[in-house]
């Protein structure tokens, strides 16, 4: 989900700093928002290589142990 992967990516505030957003100017509000509304598209593809390792490591946190080694 994509509280998984806001999670993932350590929260709203990090997240906001990956992205570039301003803190000042509601970057983190706005990341925070995405925890009920979703991420939405456009930065989705923006951003897809973040994402996308956000979405390899909640895949490994949920692999039962001694799986994928």
């Amino acid at each position: 989900t994509d509280i998984e992967l806001i999670k993932a990516l350590g929260g709203p505030t990090k997240v906001a700093e990956l992205l570039g957003y301003d803190k000042a100017n509601g970057g983190v509000q706005r990341v925070q928002n995405w925890l009920t509304r979703g991420i939405p598209a456009q930065v989705r593809l923006d951003n897809q290589l973040l994402f996308l390792k956000a979405q390899r490591e909640v895949e490994r946190k949920a692999e039962p142990a001694g799986e994928g080694a």
